[in-house]
């Protein structure tokens, strides 16, 4: 059995109707570790994502001497993938392992232990799938679906039905941070590292407490996010949509407007001109739109700007 320090990583923004039952479930699950000699030493590291209610007061309170409880305090709100991404890098210096999770208590903790299992198995990298989508909404469900196909048909790399619950050994979390982009898609840049990999299944439950910190908004965002920093196939839909614009779509109006000429609905040239500026007005934006967020990322890559930047830290020294 190894000698194995865990850290379970927690990003949290404006969680605090959550907070203590996540951290009573989790330190749970910790104590099992410890006492039959999964892991010798552990932490559960919160990440305040710079959030506006108590959640840092919360964090601080229970990060105790003795008690599993660390905190990261961010200067300022970074998102979730720019906070688990901090909380990553921290886990990479102090400990063997790390656990990735979501404060709402969706993802089942319970797993936690067969993913230590697989990890002193051998594995490097665990994901925790979930088997179901039956706690989501008809709208959620298909769009999360659709979501996934998406990512694939643009090339990118990605385990279906897998969000960010996962382990990774040190030897992973060090790879990753070789990665530097600032468009940070962990679901896609995890997949490239290539270890061993292995897999754990589980049953999402509904949100615990508190309200949805993804709406549709950033829903969307994120699904733009997945698609642009792991594909260049958008760019290359441009060029095809051009083709069929200015090939496949005149035709086919040219065929539309001697129908409409011979039975003598036309008025000469308007026609083809209305519907030929829509049309190409419409692929011209799409092409201008596409291209936009790819040089808006060129934009944030080639400044290099610091990811985070961390305020206050929280019964960590002594790690």
């Amino acid at each position: 059995m190894k000698n194995t320090d865990l850290c379970i990583v927690i990003p949290c923004y404006n969680e605090e109707e959550v907070l203590p039952e996540t951290i009573r479930q989790l330190s749970a699950v910790m104590d099992r570790l410890k006492a039959s000699g999964k892991i010798t030493a552990g932490r559960l590291l919160f990440v305040d994502d710079g959030s506006k209610d108590r959640t840092w007061e919360l964090i601080a309170a229970h990060a105790q001497p003795g008690s599993w409880v660390g905190g990261l305090k961010l200067a300022h709100n970074e998102g979730h993938q720019g906070a688990l991404m901090a909380g990553l890098e921290w886990a990479a210096a102090h400990s063997d392992a790390a656990v990735s999770i979501d404060a709402d208590l969706q993802d089942d903790v319970n797993a936690i232990e067969e993913m230590v299992d697989r990890f002193n198995e051998g594995a490097d990298i665990v994901y925790g799938v979930r088997k179901a989508r039956e706690t989501d909404t008809w709208f959620k469900k298909n769009t999360a679906l659709a979501f996934y196909r998406l990512i694939r048909t643009m090339g990118g790399d990605v385990v279906y039905n897998h969000a960010d619950f996962r382990l990774m050994s040190r030897r992973a979390l060090q790879a990753l941070l070789a990665y530097p982009e600032r468009n940070l898609f962990l679901r896609g840049v995890v997949r490239l590292i290539g270890f061993n990999e292995a897999y754990v299944y589980y049953d999402r439950k509904s949100r615990f407490a508190g309200e949805s910190k993804y709406p549709l908004k950033k829903m969307l965002a994120f699904a733009v996010d997945g698609i642009t920093s792991f594909s260049v196939k958008p760019l290359s839909l441009i060029i095809t949509g051009g083709f069929i614009f200015a090939i496949v779509v005149p035709v086919i109006m040219i065929i539309y407007a001697l129908v409409q000429h011979a039975n003598g609905h036309t008025i000469p040239g308007w026609t083809s001109l209305l519907v030929s500026v829509w049309f190409i007005g419409g692929i011209i934006m799409i092409a201008i739109g596409v291209t936009g967020v790819y040089i808006g990322k060129i934009y944030k890559e080639v400044k290099q700007r610091p990811r985070y930047f961390i305020d206050r830290t929280a019964n960590l020294e002594s790690k």
